[in-house]
């Protein structure tokens, strides 16, 4: 039986709802968009948790109240291929030998398990414009690296855990990288500004060097 959500005051016009998993979570919120009751404001995912913003004039109690009975299904998942993103990607990260060691792939392999299956935007966070991409070939799930670099190029495509990402600028990171873009993920004269909307399907590509 699966548990139910725990419910948590994030201040005084917000629920902070853990689910346990990015699966759950997505799952949750999908149910929750599609059937948004009275006084939500805005529903934010993340990795484990989803966060129910409140209008203004809601009735915090009756908000909470709606909120356990959210009961999100399979097909509450979303609907890839609603928007399509293709990223042309060049695969010669610094860290492709590393994650080919981690998999048992071969380089080769590890491309193909990359682009040979599509990606969902779950969430965005971490750097304007940047989505945890999530629904890709399993075989994929690597650890970060022991030690963050200091600095990680734009157009860096990366995996972390269940995830895969692109560095929409330089930054520092822990992620595995296995290749680079030319693809520009936040753009400031586009509308909207980020590339990679929640629920957008990704698939990457294999580009020339």
């Amino acid at each position: 039986m699966t548990p139910a959500p725990t419910l948590l005051p994030y201040g005084d016009r917000a629920v902070l709802v853990e689910l346990g998993s990015t699966e759950r979570a997505l799952a949750w919120a999908d149910a929750l968009e599609a059937d948004r009751p009275a006084g939500v404001a805005d529903v934010v995912p993340a990795a484990e948790t989803v966060l129910v913003v409140l209008a203004e004039d809601a009735p915090v109690d009756r908000v909470r109240e709606a909120l356990r009975a959210v009961r999100p299904a399979a097909q509450d998942r979303g609907a890839p291929g609603t928007v399509t993103v293709e990223i042309p990607v060049v695969y010669d990260g610094p860290d492709l030998a590393d994650v080919a060691r981690l998999t048992r792939l071969s380089e080769a392999e590890v491309v193909a398990a990359h682009t040979g299956t599509s990606w969902r935007v779950a969430f965005g966070g971490f750097a304007p414009g940047f989505g945890y991409l999530v629904g890709g070939d399993p075989r994929l799930r690597v650890p970060r690296r022991d030690r963050a670099r200091t600095t990680v190029p734009t157009g860096s495509v990366g995996l972390a855990g269940e995830f895969s990402g692109v560095y929409p600028r330089p930054s520092p990171g822990g992620w595995q990288l296995i290749g680079r873009t030319e693809v520009r993920l936040w753009d400031l004269d586009r509308d909207p500004p980020a590339l990679l909307q929640r629920g957008a399907e990704v698939r990457f590509t294999e580009a020339g060097s």
